[in-house]
Formats: C-alpha cells, structure tokens, sequence
C-alpha cells in the first residue's frame, strides 16, 4: 500500500490543523492505521492509531483529548484532526499502516510525512 500525508503546515498555539493520509489500493481496511511524529532531534514517537473497523482508538498520553484519529474505510483515508496545538506538537507527521495486530509499532507501510509547525 501507498500512503500520502497531507495537511501540515504552520499554525499558532491554540490552534486547529486536519491531516489527512490517503492511501492507495482495494485493501485499506485490512490495515491498522497509525500516525507518528518525529521533532527535530528526537525519535520517532507514536500519536495514534485506529483499528480496521475504526471501532478503536489509541493515543499518546501528550495528545490525549486534544487529537482525534478517525478513518474512512470507503475512502482509503485515515484523518488526525489536531486541536489545542502546543509548540511542542511541532515535527513532521507520518501515516503507516500496520497490517499486523500491534497499535504501537511494526508498521509495514510509510507514508513522506507532512510538517506541523506550531508558533507560540
């Protein structure tokens, strides 16, 4: 599966921003879906993810309450809509998809990522 990360771009704290991460192929909704993020100089570091059904969410405790996953199975899509943005939420967002059980890591697929710059 191919993935393609959209919607980053540069916002102030408090604001709102929609990622979206379209993927190609008939077997979407055979994948879990994650996103990730990876600020300068850190490690990548896992934000959310959703189940194959979209049944089930997953979050990192930083974003808990403030970012929700949802997916659109009919349109190979899965969304981050991130709201009360900090500065520290700044870094470059990847979408993966996992065809595997785990939420948290082994995904298979990766998609460019897309950069959230979040000024204070």
């Amino acid at each position: 599966v191919q993935l393609q990360a959209s919607g980053g771009g540069l916002v102030q704290a408090g604001g709102s921003l929609r990622l979206s991460c379209a993927a190609s192929g008939r077997t979407f909704s055979t994948y879990i879906m994650g996103w990730f993020r990876q600020a300068p100089g850190k490690e990548r570091e896992f934000v959310a993810a959703i189940s194959k059904s979209g049944g089930s969410t997953y979050y990192a405790d930083s974003v808990r309450g403030r970012f929700t996953i949802s997916r659109d199975n009919a349109k190979n899509t899965v969304y981050l809509q991130m709201n009360s943005l900090k500065p520290e939420d700044t870094a470059v967002y990847y979408c993966a998809a996992n065809s595997g059980t785990s939420y948290y890591r082994w995904y298979d697929y990766w998609g460019q990522g897309t950069l959230v710059t979040v000024s204070s």
